[in-house]
């Protein structure tokens, strides 16, 4: 094997396979020089092609006398043009598919090249239409009766067979005289060679020396003969159930099958001359919608001939995508750590002038680049101070855990950057160590601060009865309105506080 061929052989192989790994190929391998006669043979033009195999078979069939010397070869192809006749000795010549004599000076095919000739010659011998089973018998027979069975010519005749069983079944199916009549033509024809294959499945079936495998291939080729026998029967059922439907025409002795026949028969243009002046009007049924029917032949003579001609087999195996192609590895959380930065460094600021903590508004943070960067950074807001963040990990989770309040006022302010027109006003804040523990225990403020409200309305009850003794009835009432409305006033401002203080998460 040179390296020009390795080379080229292996371009059409993945980077991780060898050529010489492959089992199916290594006997195309050890039959390179067989194949390489096929190849020179075969190579080029059709009439190259035929030019080869005219003048390789012209000197195989001189079998009295096989040796050529060049004047033998110019007298007998002297009908070809001397120039391209030399063009085609030489390439016989090169390839070893002709070789030559130095000390008789003389031609003669190489074993390559004959074998070359009688593989031609079964081929040509079994030209005809549906002598591809009586190819693949003779092959089969060829073999059992020099004692080399191939599993591989076996499966070739068995896949003919279920072919041949699957149109029969479709003829049959679809209802059409013709396709029937054309498939038991067929079954006839390879009548000879079912029963020739019968004898040499039997013969093979009763040969113990052979594989277990080609003894199962043989049992399916027996299994498969079978049904195509039964298959006879099958169309002559068919037949007679068409035969019962044939319409006669009056005592003419023709069908509608015959006049069938006759059509088909016809080109295009005797058609078109059969159908002048027979129809002078198209006949309009009023019962039939324009457009609906205007919709099924656009479907009939558009689309289901498009439908059978796209290609509706499956892609080729690819491997499984790798972790990092993935579409959750390749997810960009760039802007999402980017608006995490800015916070953080926000929140770990330096103190205001006034000693309070870091405080901005959001027209000054959130526009950023363009507006969906600016929705999206407004939309992670959302996040900060959420009580579930303990348990997770992430950009969100640490957004979450900033020691940041933010809250949005109903009233609008321009912007006019980042493609942001206004948004509603609001601000950033900081939170101290204290209000940040106080803002995760909001259940624990709120039950001591009902707590203490409970406490207060306690003690004001006894102040109340006491005043309501030391006064007369009519300043009584006055009294007890009033010290009620003194006290429950720094309730309600009690209670607006405290909610004040509670930060927004």
């Amino acid at each position: 094997m040179d390296a020009a061929a390795d080379t080229s052989l292996q371009d059409y192989l993945r980077a991780d396979i060898v050529a010489a790994d492959l089992p199916d190929l290594q006997p195309l391998l050890g039959a390179r020089d067989l194949l390489r006669a096929f190849s020179t043979l075969f190579h080029g033009g059709e009439e190259s092609v035929m030019v080869r195999l005219l003048v390789l078979r012209a000197i195989g069939e001189r079998g009295q006398a096989p040796d050529w010397s060049p004047q033998e070869l110019r007298e007998h192809f002297a009908y070809l043009d001397p120039v391209k006749f030399d063009t085609v000795i030489g390439r016989l010549r090169d390839n070893d598919l002709l070789l030559w004599d130095g000390h008789t000076q003389r031609y003669r095919i190489s074993p390559a090249g004959r074998q070359a000739l009688a593989a031609i010659g079964m081929l040509l011998q079994f030209n005809r239409e549906g002598d591809e089973l009586a190819y693949v018998t003779a092959q089969i027979a060829a073999g059992q009766a020099v004692g080399r069975v191939r599993s591989d010519d076996l499966q070739h005749l068995l896949s003919r067979l279920n072919e041949l069983r699957e149109d029969f079944d479709q003829a049959v199916l679809s209802g059409s005289e013709h396709r029937i009549q054309r498939a038991a033509g067929t079954l006839q024809h390879a009548w000879r060679w079912i029963e020739k294959g019968t004898q040499i499945v039997e013969e093979i079936s009763a040969d113990l020396e052979l594989d277990s495998h080609t003894h199962r291939v043989a049992q399916q080729i027996g299994r498969a003969q079978s049904a195509m026998l039964r298959q006879a029967s099958v169309f002559q059922r068919a037949l007679s159930q068409l035969d019962r439907h044939r319409v006669h025409l009056g005592a003419s002795g023709l069908s509608s099958s015959d006049v069938n026949r006759f059509l088909r028969e016809l080109d295009i243009d005797k058609l078109a001359g059969i159908a002048d002046d027979l129809l002078t009007r198209t006949a309009i049924p009023a019962f039939m919608l324009a457009p609906i029917a205007l919709d099924v032949a656009e479907y009939e003579l558009v689309e289901r001939e498009r439908e059978a001609r796209e290609d509706q087999s499956l892609p080729p195996a690819q491997a499984a995508p790798s972790a990092e192609g993935s579409p959750a590895a390749a997810t960009d959380f760039g802007f999402a750590e980017n608006w995490l930065d800015q916070l953080t460094a926000l929140a770990g600021g330096p103190l205001a002038d006034d000693a309070s903590l870091p405080s901005t508004t959001l027209a000054a943070v959130v526009p950023h680049d363009n507006f969906s960067v600016s929705a999206y950074r407004l939309s992670l807001l959302g996040l900060i101070g959420d009580p579930g963040a303990e348990n997770r990990e992430g950009v969100s989770a640490s957004m979450a855990r900033l020691p940041l309040a933010w809250r949005v006022e109903p009233v609008f302010e321009t912007v006019g950057h980042s493609g942001v027109a206004y948004m509603s006003r609001g601000r950033l804040d900081t939170l101290s160590e204290e209000e940040l523990l106080r803002a995760r225990q909001p259940r624990k403020r709120k039950a001591v601060a009902e707590e203490g409200d409970d406490a207060a309305a306690v003690e004001a009850a006894p102040r109340k009865r006491k005043r309501a003794v030391d006064s007369d009835a009519g300043n009584n009432e006055h009294d007890d309105k009033k010290t009620a409305a003194d006290d429950a006033a720094p309730k309600r401002r009690g209670k607006k506080a405290a909610k004040d203080t509670v930060p927004t998460a």
